[in-house]
């Protein structure tokens, strides 16, 4: 028996306008739709007059869902997979679904369509040679600062996604770790709200704070300006003041001031270094 095919249908982020026709032709072919929420896609397909089987496919019931649309791919049936918005396997489920079925053998065949993240991106005015993807932050407050502080290094644009109700609480943290760095804050994209702030940290808590906080969120983060520090040669730091007369101790302290390096690092390379 043949294998069925698992279509992967980016489905739109607001304008329901903003479906290709190949979508839509695969959505009125394929056997069953695989959806995220059913009644959010059902909205789409009445739109267009799709009548089609659907099955919810979401996070609560990712494991033994995805093992019966497996086993249907495997028996010939062909699937397209939808999220509620947007290109499936990126911040939802659908990522699980797509490997298994890689795994399985099972042919996978992904449209291009509408995501959020690089629309946000190219309406930023950030640079979009170079950018990284982070996704959503962790929910934990440390969790956060930790990652905020590895994407303060990015030397890239950085995309995130932020759900309204955490939006607040990742801004001051971004005003604590980032300061005056430039980020970009895309909110309701493509619907009758949208809208784009550009700005500093501060200045988009102090916006959101007086206007309040609705839709789904989109920040894009300017990448790290700061120039990298040259690699230090501790053991050469070291032996510089030696010749010049100073003892270890002496001259670990300054090479700790001079260089703004961990006190023990430094000390561990004194030493390997004979008198």
């Amino acid at each position: 028996m043949e294998k069925g095919t698992l279509y992967i249908c980016p489905t739109p982020i607001g304008n329901l306008e903003d479906i290709t026709l190949r979508t839509l032709k695969v959505l009125k072919e394929v056997d069953l739709i695989a959806a995220e929420d059913t009644r959010h896609t059902i909205k789409l397909l009445n739109h267009y007059d799709i009548k089609k089987p659907l099955t919810s496919y979401h996070e609560h019931n990712i494991k033994e869902k995805g093992i019966e649309l497996i086993e249907k791919l495997n028996q010939g049936v062909n699937i397209a997979l939808v999220s509620d918005a947007g290109m499936p396997g990126i911040s939802d489920p659908g990522e699980d679904l797509i490997k298994e079925a890689i795994e399985a053998n099972i042919k996978v065949v992904p449209l291009p369509g509408p995501t959020a993240s690089i629309t946000a991106l190219i309406i930023s005015g950030l640079a979009t040679d170079k950018f990284t993807f982070y996704g959503f932050l962790s929910a934990k407050k440390k969790d956060r600062i930790k990652e905020l502080q590895e994407i303060k290094d990015y030397k890239m644009t950085t995309i995130l996604y932020e759900a309204p109700h955490r939006l607040l609480n990742l801004l001051e943290a971004m005003v604590e770790i980032l300061g005056d760095r430039k980020i970009s804050i895309s909110r309701e994209l493509t619907k009758k709200y949208e809208e784009t702030f550009r700005g500093t940290p501060k200045e988009a808590l102090e916006k959101f704070q007086a206007s309040g906080v609705k839709g789904e969120f989109v920040i894009v983060v300017e990448g790290s300006k700061e120039e990298e520090k040259p690699e230090i040669d501790i053991e050469e730091a070291l032996r510089a003041y030696l010749n010049q007369g100073y003892t270890k101790k002496e001259a670990v302290k300054k090479v700790v001031k001079e260089y703004n390096l961990p006190k023990n690092k430094v000390y561990r390379v004194s030493l390997e270094i004979s008198e």
